[in-house]
């Protein structure tokens, strides 16, 4: 899997891409509207990394944004960080989420959002509903004192109250912060506390497949925890009550008039957090200007969205999906609200619900769409997927077999779109399309309006060999900084240290000579055998592609004399098997194979399961700095763990090789 390569066709664009998608129609109105011309994707993006000011004026035009005062220019300053976008528009993003029209009571009474939990009976909401509730919600929070650029935060879970207050706060020009209530009371103060809010809203408590879980003994710690709280907004949710608190019924007691504050494009709309699992959780903020139009952009060019559309995307309110998925209301899609267990009762639930609701745009992650090849599911032939149109995947990179897999089951007819983002830019990097083919086991490209390379350690662009993920121009959803970081010294570390003025995203791919992409694994756990970088993603495609091996997780102990170091390959076994001397020869054979020498480990083990975030990535650092010594408790908080007892066996190896 090294050197230049071209990877496997599996779909070509469809062949009437230009009248029946929406970065067809954007084509057709470019040329209208422009007199450009482009005959393929790489041509558009071509003209879109170019040509930044004409490609994001036209993604303004084309999508209708609403200024309140207009725009000087697109680009007043192009240097990165700092660069600046739309200087002097005033804008609301919730104004566009809500789906006002010229006449807004057209559409009142068609679906907006859908609830599903395992806590209560699905809900509902019309266009005409959630204005009302959106305009209550804003007329509580300004009862209770919150101004623009107050912060509200929620510990809550991918319910519609959370929407509706999000978008509430975003009227205000208020910023918006969110943890899901499976998190732990730490961890939530380790975020919430460095924005310093005004409003907390939470639930008590929320049902999780079968079992109930009561979270006020948690809620009571974070109270205590954040003390610039002067409100804290109970929302029912399950038996649980909370006292001493605002109900959301009082919150929303009184109607309001529906209104957005108009702010600057730079104004902050919301606090993501990062994972919390190489270090304490960055705090980036993200601008209503920047995701506004970074959101109208992927969810229409591609995803693919339309009014009547649907999206079903299981996402809790700690991941940056969850800011994707509602702003499908920006493109006059409906969303589905997924709460509890993803996989109850069974693997098939998520298609039932896709079948169900019409979706289409069925998201998943890679991890989901595996296991259902691996239990025999037949999504397309066992339910009622006619109107899904695209199969999205995101969180780990998707297998050759993942592509297939989705392929075979719905044929060419749907587009299987695999991206890869983050937090950090709350969007796609490199994503698919419509306009692009789908490549067996690797993303389609860069996105749009994304100038995204490959660095080696000089700062060259490389083509067919792992280099660093960067972005050489600026994009709108960049954050506009760490909350907190005043002089923006911990904002450029991040991002700009190793080459200056330039976007390193801490991915380490391979672009292959026809543009498509490979995420081999984070920079920052990639493998420095005697001067070689080595991806952990090459790994993982070839041990898990063995039947016996459920999982697994490579990491590499550097030699400080400059040595090769130790590589130590962990693998999870299905049960019943052991790791006798046949499987480690199979193993160390199929690496050496289908690999190189190099990729022989040093130490081969078995482990009862392989540590991963909520969102599904391996942790190979914290991994790493524990078996070199460091403390759990320094390395990741339990709350950002699937399973809170995934790192033990690993202290546990720290300590039976000295390192503690």
């Amino acid at each position: 899997m090294t050197g230049a390569k071209t990877p496997e066709p599996i779909r070509p664009p469809a062949a009437n891409v230009r009248e029946t998608t929406e970065i067809g129609r954007f084509l057709g109105w470019l040329e209208r509207e422009r007199g450009l011309h482009f005959d393929d994707y790489d041509a558009l993006h071509r003209w879109s990394v170019d040509d930044l000011e004409g490609f994001w004026s036209a993604v303004w035009e084309f999508f209708q944004v609403r200024a309140h005062t207009p725009f000087e220019r697109v680009l007043g300053r192009r240097e990165m960080p700092g660069a600046e976008w739309f200087p002097g528009a005033t804008l609301n993003y919730a104004e566009h989420a809500v789906g006002l029209l010229d006449a807004p009571d057209r559409d009142a009474g068609e679906v907006a959002l859908l609830g599903f939990s395992q806590t209560r009976e699905p809900v509902e909401l019309t266009w005409g509903q959630l204005r009302e509730q959106v305009a209550r919600a804003r007329a509580g929070l300004r009862r209770l004192g919150v101004t623009s650029g107050d912060r509200v935060v929620a510990y809550l879970p991918n319910i519609p109250e959370t929407l509706v207050a999000f978008l509430a706060t975003a009227s205000l020009g208020a910023v918006w912060a969110s943890c899901a209530p499976e998190f732990g009371a730490r961890s939530v103060v380790d975020r919430f506390g460095q924005v310093e809010p005004m409003v907390l809203l939470t639930v008590a408590g929320y049902g999780y497949g079968d079992k109930e879980v009561d979270r006020r003994e948690q809620v009571a710690v974070i109270r205590a925890g954040l003390p610039t709280v002067r409100h804290v907004v109970h929302v029912p949710y399950g038996e649980n009550h909370l006292p001493g608190t605002v109900g959301w019924d009082e919150l929303l007691a009184e109607p309001g008039e529906l209104a957005f504050d108009p702010v600057p494009f730079a104004h902050p709309l919301y606090v993501l957090f990062s994972s919390g699992t190489t270090g304490k959780p960055k705090a980036i903020v993200h601008a209503h200007g920047g995701i506004l139009l970074e959101h109208l952009k992927n969810h229409g060019l591609s995803w693919d969205l339309r009014p009547g559309d649907r999206i079903l995307w299981f996402s809790t309110t700690a991941w940056m999906m969850w800011n994707a998925l509602v702003s499908g209301l920006l493109v006059r899609a409906s969303i589905a609200m997924i709460d509890g267990n993803p996989l109850y009762p069974d693997l098939r639930w998520q298609w039932r619900l896709a079948a169900e609701i019409g979706a289409t745009l069925m998201g998943a992650s890679p991890g989901f769409l595996m296991a259902c090849r691996s239990a025999g599911v037949r999504p397309a032939a066992e339910f009622d997927m006619s109107r899904v149109r695209q199969i999205g995947a995101a969180g780990s990179p998707l297998p050759p077999e993942g592509y297939g897999w989705v392929a075979e089951q719905f044929g060419p007819g749907v587009l299987l779109n695999v991206g890869s983002g983050g937090t950090d830019v709350c969007s796609a990097i490199l994503q698919g399309s419509p306009l692009q083919p789908v490549w067996a086991g690797e993303i389609s490209g860069p996105c749009l309006g994304v100038d995204a390379h490959a660095f080696d350690e000089k700062g060259n662009a490389v083509v067919g060999e792992l280099g660093e993920l960067v972005i050489t121009a600026p994009m709108p959803s960049m954050p506009v900084g760490f909350w907190g970081d005043h002089d923006g010294t911990r904002y450029r570390d991040a991002y700009f240290a190793p080459y200056p003025g330039v976007w390193r995203h801490g991915d380490w791919v391979r672009i292959s000579p026809v543009g498509s992409v490979e995420v081999a694994g984070r920079s920052d756990a990639t493998l420095n055998r005697g001067g070689v970088r080595l991806g952990t993603a090459e790994f993982y495609l070839v041990v898990e592609g063995l039947p016996e091996v459920v999982d697994s997780l490579v990491v590499h102990l550097e030699d400080p004399a400059g040595g090769n170091g130790e590589l130590l390959l962990y693998v999870q076994l299905h049960d019943g098997v052991e790791l006798d001397d046949a499987l480690r020869h199979r193993i160390i054979i199929a690496l050496r194979t289908q690999l190189s020498p190099r990729h022989i480990p040093d130490v081969l083990a078995a482990v009862p399961m392989v540590p991963r975030n909520r969102t599904g990535k391996k942790l190979e650092l914290p991994v790493k700095r524990i078996l070199l010594g460091a403390e759990l408790d320094d390395v990741a908080s339990r709350d950002v763990l699937a399973d809170p007892t995934a790192l033990d066996v690993f202290v546990a190896l720290a300590a039976a090789r000295g390192q503690r």
